[in-house]
């Protein structure tokens, strides 16, 4: 059985190619880089959910914990980071050359940020 890799791009490799397109110098988008992963994961740590317009937006899951087999301890509880694309998002991936006009895309982003809210009521209004 033949298995195929996807292509994955490191760390250094990202804010390389995040500053040479920004034009900014790398240790500037280093810092960014590293500002915003800390901002996100305080924010998600505290329970909140950072939406990213356009993109995604980023919660905490809690699972239990759960015995475990053949003599191992067994699992605590835990929590994990979740990602949910934006549909607009999710669209952009397609990948199937069929492209979204120009003047479609102020419609998504008003039709996904009124989902953004809606969300962010529904999350509030939970005891």
């Amino acid at each position: 059985m033949e298995t195929t890799t996807n292509p994955r791009v490191s760390k250094r490799e990202f804010i390389s190619r995040v500053a040479t397109r920004s034009g900014l110098p790398v240790r500037t988008v280093s810092k960014v880089y590293e500002s915003l992963l800390g901002e996100l994961t305080g924010a998600v740590s505290c329970g909140e959910t950072v939406v990213l317009t356009s993109f995604g937006r980023f919660y905490r899951q809690d699972h239990k914990g759960h015995k475990v087999r053949f003599g191992k301890s067994d699992v605590d509880d835990y929590v994990v980071l979740k990602f949910s694309a934006s549909s607009s998002f999710n669209r952009r991936l397609g990948g199937d050359g069929n492209e979204i006009a120009p003047e479609t895309y102020g419609m998504i982003e008003d039709a996904d940020e009124f989902e953004n809210i809606v969300e962010d009521h529904e999350l509030r209004a939970a005891p």
